[in-house]
């Protein structure tokens, strides 16, 4: 047996019994619905208010924000890196070398190419500061020291 299967306008017939069914129904379903939600069926088909813009602080974006002048200084981090820091935001501006353990002794690398640093610091920082490449770091020479000394050689005090 072969059924031929062709397109009708409109919906087919069992649909339309099934829509019937559901609205003469729907009171039923709905107090259905509540029960078994608790009541959150019938409160999610309510209207809600919109929210008001009274109090709220509404940013509509553009514009740039003006930028405080750097306030730089030199900090030693935790994991030896010896940096320029902006004070205003914490944000670092510039990696001036690394305090690294070579042969049981803490010593200052400065980031130059010569170090093997792939981003070496600007020629004019690493004149200032050649001096200070390969300089010991000892109980009588902290890191603090070297700092400042990096600080007073750069000009930032």
């Amino acid at each position: 047996m072969v059924e031929i299967i062709s397109k009708r306008d409109g919906p087919r017939r069992e649909d339309v019994q099934v829509k019937r069914l559901i609205q003469q129904n729907r009171s039923t379903i709905a107090r259905l619905a509540d029960q078994i939600s608790g009541g959150n069926y019938s409160a999610s088909r309510k209207s809600r208010q919109k929210p008001k813009a009274e109090g709220l602080i509404i940013h509509v974006g553009g514009g740039t924000p003006v930028a405080a002048e750097a306030d730089p200084s030199i900090r030693v981090t935790i994991n030896g890196r010896v940096i320029s820091v902006d004070q205003n935001t914490g944000r670092q501006i510039h990696h001036i070398g690394d305090i690294r353990n070579r042969g049981g002794a803490q010593v200052f690398v400065l980031a130059t190419k010569q170090n093997g640093f792939f981003s070496p610091v600007d020629e004019t920082v690493a004149q200032a500061l050649a001096d200070l490449d390969g300089s010991k770091l000892l109980a009588s020479y902290t890191e603090e020291q070297l700092a400042t000394d990096i600080g007073v050689k750069l000009g930032i005090a």
